[in-house]
């Protein structure tokens, strides 16, 4: 008889860890997931720093305590940039699975040299995120565009809302540079709710740019991390949600039961 698993908690600010969980589902199928929105936080991006940390501090506290789960994805650049080297420090016997700014495989694909990071303002002015690019990206000139607006319209997008295109193209164009007969070729998506906006993204760019999603490579991350049972029953029945506000709206609700979470 194959022992209960644990879960792999996913957390987020908002919905946009939707994105990862929908990666780690596909490799890691014998896991049940908690899926865990700082709703009640959201935007992360306009927090100062020191009261960001503590809170997002006190939330594991919290969580771990009810949960107790196998490993946890920090499905938020601006929340693991921020906290995770003090969430490891706290909580040194629990697995973490980090998001930062793909960077590394930017600067790996990039031809032109040319490469912009979309990210929350609070990625932006991480030093975390400007050590990635002195580590990996010496030889690029990348630009950091902290979208004060995306996050928010991601989450209504997500939820059915229409973004209308003119808001959009204000928040994206600064990812777009020409210069001495280069353009930029690569827009890094430094922020789990930007995904879901990529068809979008990709209708309005004023040319073609490979958009990295950095949600496959979380995920990958995780099931190298994360145990593989063999013999697990994959049929757990419905994943959990939990809105930190405990109040999410229709629209919300009607999206976790599509990606089969119950709150």
């Amino acid at each position: 008889m194959v022992e209960e698993l644990k879960p792999v908690l996913v957390f987020d600010s908002g919905i946009g860890g939707l994105t990862v969980l929908r990666e780690a589902r596909v490799l890691m199928p014998e896991r049940p997931f908690l899926y865990v929105a700082d709703d009640a936080g959201f935007p992360y991006g306009a927090w100062d720093e020191a009261p960001l940390s503590a809170r997002i501090l006190d939330l594991f506290e919290t969580l771990f305590d009810a949960h107790d789960p196998q490993a946890v994805i920090i499905a938020c650049n601006t929340a693991f940039t921020l906290a995770g080297a003090d969430l490891r420090a706290r909580f040194a016997d629990r697995c973490f699975i980090g998001t930062v700014p793909a960077i590394k495989p930017a600067a790996e694909r990039t031809r032109s040299g040319l490469i912009s990071v979309l990210a929350t303002p609070g990625t932006v002015k991480r030093a975390y995120t400007r050590e990635l690019i002195q580590s990996f990206a010496g030889r690029c000139h990348v630009r950091l565009v902290g979208s004060q607006n995306l996050a928010r319209m991601a989450e209504a997008y997500i939820r059915g809302e229409t973004a209308p295109d003119d808001d959009v193209l204000a928040e994206i164009a600064p990812c777009f540079i020409e210069e001495d007969g280069r353009r930029t070729d690569i827009v890094v998506l430094a922020c789990t709710h930007y995904p879901f906006m990529a068809n979008v993204f990709r209708r309005l760019a004023p040319w073609p740019v490979d958009w990295i999603d950095p949600a496959e490579a979380i995920a990958r991350q995780a099931r190298r991390l994360v145990p593989q049972v063999e013999g697990a029953d994959p049929s757990h029945g419905w994943d959990q949600a939990i809105f930190t506000s405990g109040l999410p709206d229709f629209s919300t609700r009607r999206l976790m039961q599509g990606f089969g979470l119950k709150i």
